[in-house]
């Protein structure tokens, strides 16, 4: 090998070196998944050689078997991970081994906590595989160079892990990467074939791509003697019948394929033959990724044409409301010059995508049936993503809408778990609607005065407290042929469930109290939109109704933050006739304390729908004035 020339030393990342931080200092209790990470990495570097040979054979340089050998040497304390794959150029060095190139960077830092056992778990989230090298080594050295460069331009890179790293330019005469990992003192247990071939055998037999390593009593002075042998099963997993294969092994492929450290909450494989062939191998991940929220986060399975890769995110498979699901699919009716351009525009993806969508779905029904607690996991990590499905995929609203969760006032807890089918199941004679409320969070909904006739009717009201909620609750307008009611919203009318003597009733006390009604309309004014007699309060005096087309708060906030005009709404206000205070208001005879009285009634029903009063300090001076001739 050439003597290094065009040495320098280049700083790590902010990122890079609180990661490496908490590498070295052993936040893994299971030490041994560097080496299925780093195998993993190379697996990755065959799949984009393969791709790329497609179109430009010459890459291959002759030598179109592809592996990936692993060796080591006990006297040095040294582990080998090689590979005749894509390898880098420096460029690409300075790139993928300086910088996590990677959205939501700031959020998994964020989120870390100094203890190392959750900090571990956030890690398995955010998945950053080339740095667990340094678990088990004090310096870690890559020898690369990409396809299709000359050997001058192979590449050296080394690290301590201590916040620097050195880089220069080697002769290499063959394409592809060498790791050399020198191992910590104590970590001699990774120099030893019959350890090594274990860890290959739990984690990565699945890997489609042969992991050689040296034959057990073969000769370790003289490469050239060395006998290799094949120590993982080399084909790929997808492809082989489901019986076959193990929960296991579809756990440490999951984890493979997702850059993931923690176990798939279910998963799905399915071969489909007929009209069309493909076979698809669908995972939906235990936790949410932190760039789950960021649009231009990386999504989409790994796409392989006949066993070929040809590309890592093929975000066409899916809706965007399902982009937590990870995994592959393989297909024989596309054509192997695929780009992201003919992928767009073949009418087969639109098939594919309609029966994968249906299948996750499936797999989600399924786990909600089957295994509530385990689908508990899932709607805590994924549900409010899911809630975009009713806008985003008008055919499969119903069976999207039958998969959310939400709490209710039947269960006493902000906990999301009805589902609507549970709603309707123990709906009361006579309902033929599906009542909700929105808001901003769960106090505050639990006792507002829109579900005090509820109450009193035994009538159950689910909680919308997500901030997508009210968007959602635009799109989903009926579910199993029961419509959905917001208790806020409108004149409140509950039909069936009140009896004609009740109806007779409300009716004879909105006439009572008729010029009250005009007494309150002069004083408010264009504050509202109507003043009217309410027949859902049954403890509070007062209360504000939503226009029927209005915006809610919710979604006047979201508008506001994101900058857009809000159209302008005035609520309706609604008076409890039967309450002392509206008594006391409506046999009030002084005008001025009418209107003080009327205006502190108003600004407390504002205060109860959560939204903010326009002049906080008239109120404040009303309500003092009124105390102070109580207190006299």
């Amino acid at each position: 090998m050439a003597v290094e020339t065009q040495k320098e030393t280049l700083g790590f990342q902010t990122e890079v070196k609180q990661l490496l931080h908490l590498m070295i200092h052993s936040l893994y209790s299971n030490k041994e998944i560097f080496l299925r990470e780093l195998i993993s990495n190379a697996s990755d570097a065959a799949d984009k050689i393969r791709f790329e040979a497609l179109s430009n054979p010459e890459l291959l340089e002759g030598d179109a078997e592809l592996k990936i050998r692993i060796s080591f040497d006990k006297d040095a304390n040294t582990l080998t991970i090689e590979d005749n794959a894509i390898g880098m150029s420096r460029d690409e060095v300075v790139n993928h081994l300086g910088t996590i190139a990677k959205s939501g960077t700031a959020e998994f830092f964020k989120n870390l906590s100094g203890d190392a056992k959750k900090d571990s778990q956030l890690i398995g989230q955010f998945g950053v595989g080339f740095y667990s090298a340094f678990i088990v080594a004090d310096q870690v050295e890559v020898f690369t160079r990409r396809a299709g460069a000359p050997a001058a331009e192979g590449v050296l890179w080394r690290s301590k892990g201590e916040g620097e790293f050195e880089i220069s330019t080697i002769e290499k005469p063959e394409r592809g990467s060498r790791i050399v990992l020198h191992l910590k003192e104590g970590e001699s247990e990774f120099a030893d074939g019959f350890r090594l071939r274990n860890i290959i055998k739990k984690y990565s037999d699945h890997v489609g791509l042969p992991i050689e390593l040296p034959k057990e009593g073969a000769s370790e002075e003289d490469a050239a003697e060395i006998e290799w042998e094949v120590v993982n099963r080399a084909s790929a997993l997808w492809t082989r019948p489901r019986t076959e294969v193990k929960d296991e092994e579809y756990q440490e492929f999951y984890k493979h394929v997702a850059h993931d450290f923690e176990d798939a909450l279910t998963w799905s494989h399915n071969k489909v033959e007929g009209r069309l062939e493909y076979t698809s191998l669908l995972y939906v991940p235990t936790r949410a990724p932190f760039d789950l929220y960021q649009r231009e986060a990386p999504r989409g399975l790994k796409l392989y044409v006949q066993r070929v890769f040809i590309m890592d995110q093929a975000d066409e498979f899916l809706p965007l409301y399902l982009r937590f699901v990870k995994g592959i699919v393989d297909s024989n009716d596309l054509s192997l010059n695929v780009s992201r351009e003919i992928l767009q525009k073949d009418p087969v993806i639109d098939s594919m995508k309609s029966a994968l969508t249906k299948r996750v779905l499936d797999m989600l029904e399924k786990m909600a049936k089957n295994e509530p607690e385990k689908y508990q996991t899932f709607w805590e990590a994924f549900g409010q993503v899911l809630k975009e499905g009713p806008a985003e995929d008008f055919s499969n609203k119903e069976k999207v809408a039958g998969l959310l969760r939400f709490a209710s006032t039947l269960a006493g807890n902000d906990k999301q778990i009805v589902g609507l089918a549970d709603y309707i199941e123990r709906m009361k004679d006579g309902q033929d609607k599906i009542y909700y409320l929105t808001g901003e969070s769960y106090d505050q909904v639990k006792n507002s005065p829109h579900l005090e006739v509820f109450r009193k009717k035994g009538i159950e009201v689910l909680l919308l407290t997500d901030r997508i909620d009210e968007w959602l609750m635009s799109y989903l307008t009926e579910f199993d042929g029961k419509n959905f009611v917001d208790v806020a919203r409108g004149d409140l009318d509950l039909g069936a469930l009140d009896s004609e003597e009740d109806k007779k009733a409300q009716d004879e006390v909105a006439k009572s109290k008729e010029a009250l009604v005009e007494r309150l309309k002069t004083v408010l004014g264009d504050q509202v939109a109507d003043v009217r007699v309410s027949h859902r309060l049954t403890d509070s005096p007062a209360i504000l109704a939503i226009g029927e087309q209005d915006l809610g708060l919710q979604m006047r906030q979201i508008l506001e933050a994101s900058g857009q005009k809000v159209p302008e709404s005035k609520p309706v206000f609604e008076i409890n006739p039967e309450h002392s205070l509206v008594e006391k208001l409506d046999a009030e005879k002084d005008e001025q304390r009418f209107k003080d009285l009327s205006m502190i009634l108003f600004d407390q029903a504002a205060l109860a729908a959560g939204d903010s009063l326009k002049d906080p300090a008239a109120y404040v001076q009303r309500l003092n004035k009124l105390l102070v001739e109580l207190s006299s």
